[in-house]
């Protein structure tokens, strides 16, 4: 094995990039760490002047209660509303006539423009808000403190049915549409919620999801709802509805004055505003808890250092509202900023693998909000997709989800940004409620490296770990540990107190344990190398899959790749992959060759494959993130487990074929 681990030979620790536009922004790292270090030092007083720029209808007693930890509360006695701050602050300034809103659906007409299209001020989402939360409160009886279920697709509905509940104080557990009727009823029966909100059904690559239908199965199980009230997306004529519980939505606003108003209600900082439930792949979901306050201010903070967010942007978060970057980055933060967003229904490359790029270049995108996964999909459809577009207003890149490939980093930094965008890769997590380790060009831009995700944001204590919980040394692989209470933290799980404290306060006490592996460079920089359980061990070498799928990722011919470790009777564990090529290279013996050489140059010997099979795609929950362990089923003829978030299952059928096909090879 050569340096000082597997895990930072691949890794450009020292290749710094600059382009003009930033340059008079960028910090040199030394200056960064000094203003980092003064944050820290006043680390109470720092986040209260970030809370100070919101506005609350009374003041807090208290910046951190942290008596019962790891119960630990923020802004103590404080009182405010998201929907009065994100709402009715703007409205009463120049901002009432601005666009909030541009949303477009999926289907296109002949000629590629999209047929649906709406365009929302922030004056007409405040007044649709308040007419959905006296439609709440005043049809359905929803108080401060209830749970609603909510199972939308992307449309304008979402966003303006959790203003309506956290205006009256309600709480919200937002469902991803792509769940299945198991995986609802067991988030509405944990949260115990009365109403559910959803839609007839929306379109997904063409294809009409009928979400009504998989709402009456899970009722099933869920024998608590007494209201569900169906937008309708599609304007189905076959919508099943039961007598006395199910309502059309513009029956459920039948008799609702269209000027109606409901006073936002005065919640404290510490009051619940959602349950947002992990998708964890075995085990009972968790319901992860975030408060108003803080939640509020970390939001804030980092829409305002990371997203550089200025009045004419024209801001895009990618990600589905259905998982917590959607909560904080599209919901709360463009609205806090008083921003103009873009909101989109449907698939990437739908109808052709353009359909980004023609957004960004029909609305002027200037901030782009994306995933890897998504980088790495246009990656395999070539340079010539974005070419076809002018995307020179765009200005920064961020990306979020998992760790991005350095090679990722770099053909969207070209074909994207035209070097000449602040690109960083930020890290959090649901549990987290907003980004902690960013770039930060809205404060400074410290030198940009590819594939990092760069330092800790101010007011952030992070810190990478070994086994005894002390600070492993440069270079060399550990723990991701973020060493005091943040505003946007998680407020525990939803009725399970004791398995919050066991699941990220148990493994090395007094610190938050991330879950993720990272290794901190020279320059403090942290790179996230993907999950900690997410590890093959060969003949006692440890190898994380983020680092050997990157050293696949770098060969010129491959788009994708999943990496997987299945038992050897000799090594314990050996890495097999699943790689996607790039348009028009053919998988062959001679590429497998050549690849398993490539992965022994760039890792090492030891990570070389055992098996390399070719696919035309891998299978991915919707959110974009590869489903590694439905790969190991295949690989090992085990059972699939639960795929109710798999995006699609053709997949996994091609993985097995595959799999054969390689097996009958070998055996002949």
């Amino acid at each position: 094995m050569k340096g000082m681990s597997l895990e930072s030979e691949n890794l450009p620790f020292n290749e710094y990039v600059y382009n003009d536009r930033w340059r008079s922004r960028t910090l040199d790292v030394k200056s960064y760490w000094d203003l980092h270090r003064r944050s820290i030092e006043s680390f109470e007083e720092f986040w209260a002047s970030i809370a100070r720029e919101l506005e609350w209808f009374k003041p807090w007693d208290k910046v951190l209660d942290a008596s019962n930890p790891p119960f630990y509360k923020w802004f103590v006695g404080g009182e405010l509303n998201l929907s009065y701050l994100a709402l009715d602050r703007h409205v009463k300034t120049w901002r009432k006539n601005k666009l909030a809103l541009i949303w477009e659906g999926e289907p296109v007409d002949q000629s590629g423009y999209p047929v649906d299209r709406r365009k929302l001020t922030y004056y007409d989402m405040w007044r649709e808000v308040n007419r959905v939360a006296y439609m709440l409160r005043n049809n359905f009886g929803v108080r401060k403190g209830d749970r609603i279920t909510i199972y939308l697709p992307m449309i304008p509905e979402l966003p303006i049915v959790m203003y309506a509940a956290w205006r009256i104080g309600a709480i919200t557990s937002v469902v991803f549409s792509g769940f299945s009727a198991d995986a609802l009823a067991d988030r509405i029966n944990d949260s115990q919620s009365r109403l559910v909100i959803t839609a007839d059904g929306f379109w997904r690559r063409g294809k009409v999801v009928r979400l009504k239908d998989i709402v009456d199965k899970a009722l099933e199980k869920a024998p608590g709802v007494e209201n569900v009230v169906v937008y309708r997306r599609l304007g189905l004529n076959d919508v099943p509805m039961t007598e006395g519980r199910d309502w059309f939505w513009e029956k459920a606003l039948a008799g609702v004055p269209h000027n109606a108003y409901v006073e936002p209600e005065r919640l404290e900082s510490t009051h619940p505003s959602y349950i947002l439930y992990t998708s964890g792949t075995t085990g009972k979901p968790k319901g992860i808890i975030h408060d108003t306050g803080g939640w509020a201010v970390h939001v804030y903070a980092t829409m305002k250092w990371v997203f550089d967010v200025r009045d004419d942007d024209i801001y895009w978060c990618t990600a589905d509202i259905g998982w917590v970057t959607g909560h904080s980055y599209i919901v709360l933060g463009p609205m806090l900023m008083g921003a103009t967003q873009i909101m989109y229904e449907g698939a990437p490359d739908f109808p052709q693998p353009d359909r980004w790029w023609a957004i960004i270049e029909r609305y002027g995108v200037s901030i782009l909000y994306t995933s890897p996964t998504a980088i790495r999909t246009f990656m395999r459809f070539g340079e010539e997709w974005p070419r076809k577009h002018d995307l020179s207003t765009l200005r920064i890149i961020h990306s979020v989800g998992e760790p991005i490939n350095p090679e990722a980093w770099r053909w969207a930094y070209t074909n994207l940004g035209s070097q000449n965008v602040a690109f960083g890769s930020t890290w959090w997590m649901t549990e987290t409620g907003g980004i902690v380790i960013s770039h930060a060009p809205g404060l400074y831009l410290a030198p940009m490296k590819p594939g990092t995700n760069g330092p800790p944001l101010p007011g952030f204590e992070v810190d990478v770990v070994d086994e005894s919980g002390k600070p492993a040394p440069p270079g060399v692989r550990g723990y991701l540990v973020i060493k005091r209470p943040w505003p946007g933290m998680l407020h525990g799980i939803w009725g399970d107190p004791e398995r919050y404290i066991k699941t990220y306060w148990s493994r090395f006490p007094g610190m938050f344990y991330a879950g993720d592996y990272a290794i901190r460079d020279q320059d403090g920089y942290i790179w996230v190398l993907g999950r900690a359980d997410e590890v093959i061990k060969v003949a006692g070498h440890r190898l994380g899959t983020y680092e050997l799928e990157s050293a696949f990722i770098s060969h010129p011919a491959v788009a994708e790749a999943a990496v997987i470790g299945v038992p050897d009777p000799i090594k314990g564990e050996v890495p097999i992959a699943f790689i996607v090529l790039k348009q028009g290279v053919a998988g062959t013996d001679e590429l497998r060759k050549e690849l398993r050489q490539h992965i022994r140059n760039t890792v090492g010997p030891i990570a070389e494959p055992a098996q390399i099979f070719f696919v035309s795609k891998l299978p991915k929950t919707r959110s974009g993130k590869i489903m590694r362990r439905l790969l190991r089923a295949v690989a090992t003829n085990s059972p699939l487990g639960d795929t109710t978030t798999l995006e699609d299952e053709t997949s996994v059928e091609e993985a097995k074929r595959a799999y054969e096909e390689l097996k009958r090879e070998v055996s002949q």
